[in-house]
Formats: structure tokens, C-alpha cells, sequence
């Protein structure tokens, strides 16, 4: 059952025409959390799922998994604040750990005690961090491509963020929609976005100064380094989590090196690569992935 009381929907709102019904055929969901309207999606009943995007994305990422899961699942999946259609209290920092406060505050406000993560790109540190925090909230965990500890000693990392972070980077973020334009479709190997799915990953950022979330993030792949590092700290409390690994094989931001500290972190995790999957694996095998966490939740049921 969903939390009526607390996840209020707005009849009279209409969503935007670059949202059409035939891409994201979902009921469009709100809630207020300290100052913020949150936007989420909510559908099917049973053992949740809890998605939570990366940048530049938005719950419209899930789109092709949900209804694959939806009949045996809750599956809920929010846009952070600036993000998708959320939007943000004034004077809002959009720093991942703050989007982490906002996510621990919205499980509390729909009423979820029980929620399994699947997370990707930021999703991993802004869940993980979640987790951490409340294991008993979580039973267990779905972890695609991401991170969760701190990388500003990796060239790899240092060059991304440096750039993509910075002065030019803002620039081009701010002018151009530069993580939107070039990295979503950079991000998607297999699949092709259509014009209309790009315009719903363009849209929610349509003026310079709503595109500055998108530049923020990978500013804080080196900035956040403390809040990583607690991060970092508190895994070994979700050691022992049920934990599926799903790998892309064609991400240009996150590779092997981090698939094997995953490994190394969870005793009791199964690993499905995606070999022609790229960043966004979501978009390119929505097949597979909702067949593997189907298989891996009843895999591994909850206790009582």
C-alpha cells in the first residue's frame, strides 16, 4: 500500500509536454521535504525498490525497468532537488550529500521501512551513504556502475572532475548543456536515444543558471573528498547485505578497478556484467538487469 497521507499527488498539475505519457507512462508523484518538491515516481506493489539516478538523469532513467519489475515489485524512484521534475528550496547547495539528507528524509516521508537500493553513477554514494547510516533500512543492495570512496588520488578521476568541474567546464555546462548533450548519448552503447528521450533529459535544465546541478557534480568528485571518505568508513557495516553487481562493460567513467573493490567489500554479492552496456546501463539493458534483480531478490528473501 502506498502512503497517501504523506505522498500527495496534485490532480490539477499537468506535466510538461517533453514528459509524454507513451515514455513515461507513470503517475506523476510529489512530496514537500524541507523546502524542496520532490518528483517521484511510485508503481507496482510488494518488496520495494528504491532507484536513485545519477547526473544528469532523473527518474525517467528507470522507465524501461520499472514495468519489468513493477508486477512483483513496488519500485519508487525520486528526482533529487534541481533535478527532473523536483525542484529546489532557494539557496540549495545540490552537493551529494545533501541529496543524501533529501533521500533519507523522503524514505521517511512516504512511509518506507523496508527498501532495497539499486543505485548507479552518484546514486551510489548519495544511497550507499543512506545505507550506511540506517542499515536496517536497507536488506539489500543493487549496485550499478558508481563509486563510494574518495578518488582524488586517481588520474582517472582527477582529469574528469578538473575539467568537467571547472571554470571551462561551467562554461560549457551553463551555455551548452554540455552534460546533457554530450555525455547522455556518450553514455548509451547499445540502446539510441530517440529526439524526444533526449529532450526529456534536456528539458529539465532549459536556462544556464538551473544547468549548474549538472556542473556541481563532477566538481564534487574531487570536492566531496570528506564526505567519501566517511562514506568509505562506514561500508564495512553493509558487508554482509545481500549485493547484486551490475557491471557495464563499455562505461567510459567507471571500469574494472572498481568492480573489484566492490567485490572485495561484499561477502555475499553476485556479479551480472553487461559487456555491451555503456555509463547509462539502465537505457541499454533494461532486459537483463530487471531479469537479474528479479532473480536476486528471490534469491535472497527477507528474513521472518
Amino acid at each position: 500500500m502506498h502512503n497517501a497521507d504523506s505522498a500527495t499527488q496534485n490532480h490539477a498539475w499537468q506535466p510538461p509536454q517533453w514528459v509524454p505519457p507513451r515514455l513515461y507512462p507513470f503517475t506523476h508523484r510529489f512530496c514537500e521535504i524541507d523546502g524542496h518538491r520532490i518528483h517521484y515516481l511510485d508503481e507496482g506493489k510488494g518488496e520495494v525498490i528504491l532507484f536513485l539516478h545519477g547526473n544528469p538523469a532523473w527518474s525517467f532513467l528507470f522507465r524501461k525497468v520499472v514495468p519489468l519489475l513493477s508486477g512483483n515489485y513496488r519500485c519508487v524512484a525520486p528526482d533529487y532537488p534541481g533535478f527532473g521534475l523536483s525542484t529546489a528550496a532557494a539557496g540549495y547547495d545540490f552537493l551529494p550529500e545533501s541529496h543524501a539528507a533529501v533521500v533519507g528524509a523522503f524514505i521517511e516521508k512516504i512511509g518506507l521501512k523496508q527498501a532495497t537500493l539499486a543505485v548507479s553513477d552518484w546514486g551510489g554514494p548519495i544511497g550507499l551513504s543512506v545505507a550506511a547510516a540506517k542499515p536496517y533500512l536497507v536488506p539489500r543492495l543493487v549496485i550499478g556502475n558508481t563509486f563510494a570512496w574518495p578518488v582524488n588520488d586517481d588520474p582517472h578521476f582527477i582529469w574528469f572532475s578538473r575539467f568537467f568541474g571547472g571554470a571551462l567546464g561551467r562554461f560549457l555546462v551553463r551555455h551548452f548543456n554540455l552534460f546533457v548533450n554530450a555525455l547522455m548519448p556518450a553514455g548509451v552503447r547499445k540502446a539510441k536515444l530517440s529526439a524526444d528521450e533526449m529532450a526529456a533529459y534536456r528539458k529539465p535544465f532549459p536556462d544556464a543558471d538551473r544547468r549548474l546541478p549538472t556542473h556541481i557534480f563532477p566538481r564534487e568528485i574531487l570536492g566531496s573528498q570528506r564526505f567519501l571518505a566517511r562514506l568509505d568508513e562506514a561500508l564495512p557495516r553493509l558487508r554482509h547485505k545481500p549485493a547484486l553487481l551490475l557491471w557495464a562493460g563499455k562505461d567510459i567513467a567507471f571500469r574494472e578497478k572498481e568492480l573489484n573493490r566492490f567485490e572485495a567489500i561484499f561477502a555475499r554479492r553476485t556479479t551480472e556484467r553487461l559487456p555491451e552496456a555503456g555509463h547509462f546501463l539502465w537505457e541499454d539493458e533494461p532486459e537483463k538487469i530487471a531479469a537479474a534483480i528479479d532473480a536476486f531478490m528471490r534469491a535472497n528473501p527477507l528474513a521472518g
